[in-house]
């Protein structure tokens, strides 16, 4: 992997981690497109998923401070409450990470992952439409909908499902306040990242000879900075987005990209 192929994964990483349109299923696709080969860059995808975690830290460092400020005073009080019902939401994807980490890995490794990314595109095209005329609630985060929020996190881990697409539009549906959905529903990801990033690292073996693969440190680096810049700007850009009601839009595009993946499957 050259730097302009990590530059281009980093910003793609970066921009649909938060979008709702599959970091995962546009990974595949740029992979597919750049021919960069998946069992080379293991670290590298570990790097950029660290530097959106690294994006969602900084535009939400307000809050995390209060939450943890809150918690550490030791009472029942709404941060405590609030962390408690982020940690019900990672108990599915926990499940899943804990045991069907293999499984889902297998997902990511067919012939046909193209074809598989461009199916669930569809399926968070029409997600995210059903909440775009899903009318608007008032409701906060409960234990329950944290809970629901989470499995909908869950089916995320399948390439092509948009993590923050499903979550959000599945909060949305559910009747949740805009901004608080979106609000929950990048801070709810922060310990499934880190921790599927600490479990890749202490499986991965390093090859024997270091000219036979891996990513150099140029391309790490630079795909580490442009994951964090293009990271920032989505996180910032998509709490507007929610806010405004325009998920509508990226259904439409979701549906565009199912049909380009789709076809050139076919094709291939």
């Amino acid at each position: 992997m050259n730097w302009i192929e990590a530059l281009i994964l980093g910003l793609l990483q970066g921009l649909t981690e938060f979008l709702p349109v599959s970091s995962s299923g546009h990974l595949e696709i740029g992979k597919q497109l750049l021919g960069v080969a998946p069992g080379d860059n293991l670290i590298f995808t570990v790097m950029v998923h660290a530097a959106t975690v690294l994006s969602t830290l900084v535009v939400f460092r307000k809050d995390i401070i209060t939450l943890l400020t809150g918690l550490f005073r030791f009472k029942w009080n709404e941060e405590t409450q609030y962390l408690l019902k982020i940690v019900v939401s990672m108990i599915p994807v926990a499940v899943v990470g804990l045991f069907f980490k293999d499984a889902v890995e297998t997902l990511f490794d067919t012939p046909d992952i193209l074809f598989l990314v461009g199916s669930m595109l569809f399926v968070t095209a029409l997600l995210l439409s059903f909440a775009y005329y899903r009318k608007p609630g008032n409701k906060d985060i409960s234990f329950g909908r944290a809970f629901i929020i989470g499995i909908a996190q869950m089916v995320a881990v399948i390439p092509g499902i948009s993590r923050s697409g499903s979550t959000i539009a599945t909060g949305l549906l559910l009747g949740t306040r805009k901004e608080s959905v979106a609000k929950f529903s990048f801070l709810m990801v922060l310990v499934p990242i880190l921790g599927e990033a600490f479990l890749s690292v202490l499986k991965y073996e390093a090859p024997v000879d270091a000219a036979s693969g891996g990513v150099g440190v140029l391309p790490m680096v630079v795909g580490f900075v442009a994951a964090f810049v293009a990271g920032l700007a989505a996180c910032k850009w998509m709490i507007r987005i929610v806010s405004n009601g325009k998920l509508i839009w990226f259904a439409v595009y979701c549906a565009l990209v199912a049909i380009f993946a789709i076809s050139g499957a076919l094709i291939a």
